[in-house]
C-alpha cells in the first residue's frame, strides 16, 4: 500500500491506495507548520482504513511550498552566480529580469569569467580557472553559501560547469551548488534564471523536506517517501532537497494525473476547480501536455519543463456581483474565509458556492440562507460560471472538435450542465482529492534536452545517447532500471545552425525501485 499527499495553500489532501485501488481519502486544513498538516491527513486516512504502519511501502508528497515562497519572495537565501561565457554575454548580466522584491533577498552577486561552448561543443574560450577561484574566495568572504553555476550551451557539454564546481568547492567546501545543466534546457538566460531560483530555495528545501521526514517519523512510518515533480513523475526526497524548483506547478499536475486515473480518460482536458482559481490543462497519454514556450514564475522567465496550464479566477469562493442583467463572478475570492463569508454559512458575501446551492447543484451549509436570491440572478450567475469554463476549455484546445472534459477539485460542484466544446463532461467519484490520488500513482521520470550534431554522431548515435541519458536520469531519481521505458522523443532541426544540428528531447519513465524500510 502507498499514500499520496498533496500539500496545498488551503488544504492538505491524502489518499491511501492499494495498487490502483483507493481505500480511503481525506481533506484537512494546511497548517503553518507543514509537517502538522501532513501528520493529520495521513493519520486520518490510516485510521479510516484500519491500515497498519507496516503495510505502507511508500509515501508520495506533492507541495506548493517552494512555488509560493519564490513568487512571494519569502524564505529565500542570497545567491552567488558564476557564469562561464566571456567574451560573450557581457552586456546581459545575471538576474536582469528579476523584479525588486526578488532581487532584495537573493542579491545580485555575480562573477562572469571566460569560457562556455558553441552549440557543437567547441570552446568559446578556455575556462578562466583563476577567476573562478578568486570569485569563490570573494563569495565566501561575503558570507554567501548558495551558488548558481551556468555556462553557454551547458546542456550540450557540462564539463566546464563541473570544473567550476570543483574549483568553488575547493575554495568554499560548505557551498551548496546548483548547475544549470542539471536544471534547464537550451537557452542561457532562462536556464540561468531557473538555476538561481533553485539556489535561492536551498535552505527552504531542507526545512520542508525535513518537516516531511519528521511528520512520517512521528507516525512511525519508516518507508521511503518521494516528492512530486511538475511533469507528473516522482523524485526521491534527497533529489527534491537538491532540486526544489522541479516541484513548481506539481499541484495542477497531480490533479491532472489523478483525473486521468479516476475517469479513465488519457487524452482530453482537465478542469481543476479550487477555492480561488481553476486550472485548465490538456492530457496527452495520461500526462499533462508540456508548455512549448518559456514560462514565467514570479515574473521571471524559465525554460525547465512545466505543464501547459491555464489558470482563471473562478473557484468555490469567487465573489458574485451585479444583478441578473449584468452579473460578474470573480476573479476575486473569499478564499480561506469561505466558511465565514459565504451566505450559506451565515456570512454576508454572495459567492459562487451560494449560487451552486441555490441552483440545487450542491448541498453545502444551510440552503435556507440563499432561498431569498432572485432566481434570475442565480440563472445568470450559473450561465456566467459555465461561460468562464467553456472559454478556458476552448483556449487550451489544440485542435477543432469536441473532446472529453474531466472536472475535479472541490469546486467542481459549480458545474452541472453540458459544456460547450466537450464531447462529455465527467465528474468522477473522489474528484475532490484527485491531486492526492495523482501523487500516489506517480511514476519516476528522467528527461534530456540537448542539441546534437547529426553530421558528427549520426541520427541513430545521437538518439541512442539521448535515450541512455534520459534512462540514467530516471534511475538516479529512484526508478527501477528494468521498468524504465522511453515515452516520448522529439526532434527539432535547427536550420539556422550548421553541421546538421538538431534539438532532441527524450523522456523516460519507470516504476519506483525496490523500497526498504529504514532501520
Amino acid at each position: 500500500m502507498h499514500i499520496g499527499v498533496d500539500v496545498g495553500g488551503t488544504n492538505t489532501d491524502a489518499a491511501l491506495l492499494d495498487g490502483n485501488k483507493v481505500l480511503s481519502s481525506i481533506k484537512s486544513p494546511t497548517t503553518d507548520d507543514v509537517g502538522l498538516g501532513v501528520v493529520g491527513a495521513i493519520g486520518q486516512v490510516m485510521q479510516q482504513s484500519g491500515c497498519k504502519v507496516s503495510d505502507i511501502s511508500s509515501v508520495m508528497i506533492g507541495t506548493t511550498q517552494f512555488t509560493n515562497a519564490f513568487v512571494e519572495g519569502k524564505k529565500l537565501v542570497p545567491v552567488a552566480t558564476f557564469r562561464a561565457a566571456l567574451p560573450a554575454t557581457r552586456d546581459v548580466m545575471p538576474m536582469v529580469e528579476f523584479p525588486p522584491h526578488l532581487k532584495k533577498p537573493i542579491g545580485d552577486l555575480s562573477y562572469l569569467v571566460s569560457g562556455g561552448y558553441e552549440f557543437d561543443g567547441r570552446h568559446i574560450a578556455p575556462l578562466d580557472e583563476l577567476a573562478v577561484a578568486k570569485g569563490a574566495r570573494d563569495m565566501k568572504a561575503r558570507g554567501v553559501n548558495s551558488v548558481a553555476v551556468s555556462s553557454v550551451f551547458a546542456p550540450i557539454n557540462d564539463q566546464m560547469e563541473k570544473r567550476m564546481a570543483e574549483i568553488i568547492l575547493n575554495e568554499a567546501p560548505d557551498a551548496e551548488l546548483t548547475l544549470s545543466s542539471e536544471i534547464g534546457r537550451v537557452g542561457l538566460i532562462e536556464r540561468e534564471n531557473a538555476t538561481i531560483m533553485n539556489a535561492s530555495l536551498a535552505a527552504l528545501s531542507r526545512t520542508v523536506v525535513n518537516a516531511f521526514r519528521s511528520a512520517l517519523a512521528e507516525l512511525d512510518i519508516t518507508c521511503p517517501f518521494y516528492i512530486s515533480q511538475n511533469d507528473g513523475t516522482l523524485m526521491t526526497a534527497e533529489f527534491a532537497e537538491k532540486y526544489p524548483v522541479l516541484t513548481f506547478a506539481s499541484g495542477p499536475t497531480n490533479s491532472m494525473r489523478g483525473a486521468a486515473f479516476l475517469s479513465g480518460i488519457e487524452d482530453g482536458i482537465v478542469v481543476d476547480i479550487g477555492g480561488t482559481t481553476s486550472d485548465v490543462g490538456v492530457l496527452k497519454g495520461g500526462f499533462p501536455r508540456e508548455s512549448a514556450i518559456s514560462v514565467d514564475i514570479g515574473s521571471v522567465r524559465t525554460n525547465f519543463r512545466m505543464p501547459d496550464v491555464l489558470a482563471i479566477g473562478l473557484g468555490g469562493g469567487s465573489i458574485v456581483r451585479g444583478n441578473s442583467d449584468n452579473v460578474r463572478v470573480g476573479p476575486d475570492s473569499v478564499a480561506l474565509n469561505l466558511t465565514n463569508k459565504a451566505l450559506v454559512f451565515g456570512g454576508d458575501t454572495l459567492t459562487s458556492t451560494d449560487i451552486a446551492v441555490a441552483a440545487g447543484y450542491a448541498d453545502i451549509g444551510d440552503k435556507s440562507l440563499v432561498s431569498h436570491l432572485d432566481p434570475a440572478l442565480v440563472e445568470a450567475a450559473v450561465d456566467c460560471i459555465h461561460a468562464l469554463i467553456e472559454d478556458a476549455v476552448d483556449r487550451v484546445k489544440s485542435s477543432k472538435g469536441n473532446v472529453p472534459v474531466v472536472l475535479v477539485g472541490g469546486g467542481s460542484v459549480l458545474l452541472n450542465r453540458p459544456i460547450k466544446g466537450a464531447s462529455e463532461a465527467i465528474k468522477p467519484e473522489l474528484s475532490g482529492v484527485a491531486n492526492a490520488i495523482g501523487a500516489g500513482l506517480a511514476q519516476v521520470g528522467g528527461e534530456v534536452d540537448r542539441v546534437y550534431s547529426y553530421g558528427d554522431l549520426g541520427r541513430d548515435g545521437a538518439l541512442d545517447h539521448a535515450r541512455k541519458e534520459a534512462t540514467d536520469r530516471a534511475v538516479n531519481a529512484g526508478a527501477s532500471a528494468d521498468t524504465v521505458s522511453i515515452v516520448s522523443i522529439e526532434e527539432v532541426p535547427l536550420t539556422y545552425l550548421p553541421a546538421g544540428a538538431v534539438r532532441v528531447k527524450v523522456k523516460a519513465i519507470g516504476d519506483l525501485g525496490p523500497q526498504e524500510h529504514a532501520a
